[in-house]
């Protein structure tokens, strides 16, 4: 029996290592691979589904990023955005100081829930922009 253990605890030690080896993340893809990729992503959702008017506007959606999609320019459609979004969140906060300033509490709120809306807004963009950047590793 002690000539098994050893041969057990090996085993025991393969079996859960396995799904470590197998959870290394596949690379991340950025630009116009990822939207490709998310487009493919949605369309096996659709047809799981069983909705095939979405199935097919994503097929035609993936089709048009296959042909029109240019990762330069769709990095650059982005950054206008984050810049977009980054100014709105300013105009919102000085909104919000001039009604702070007036003392009003039913403007303060109402601004506030706006600037909120704002950086929302302004994370949603810089996180798509962070996807459709090249890798930093490979410069």
């Amino acid at each position: 029996m002690k000539r098994l253990s050893p041969l057990m605890v090996f085993a025991a030690l393969g079996i859960l290592a396995a799904p470590a080896f197998a959870a290394d993340p596949a690379p991340a893809l950025s630009g116009c691979a990822a939207k490709r990729q998310d487009i493919s992503t949605q369309i096996e959702h659709a047809k799981a589904a069983g909705n095939s008017n979405q199935q097919a506007g994503l097929e035609k959606a993936l089709s048009e990023v296959s042909a029109n999609c240019n990762d330069a320019t769709l990095l650059k459609e982005q950054e206008q955005k984050v810049f977009e979004a980054k100014r709105e969140v300013s105009r919102r906060q000085a909104d919000l100081n001039k009604a702070m300033s007036k003392g009003d509490p039913e403007k303060i709120d109402k601004r506030k829930d706006k600037l909120a809306e704002s950086r929302k807004e302004l994370q949603d963009a810089q996180t798509e922009l962070e996807k459709v950047q090249p890798d930093q590793d490979d410069e």
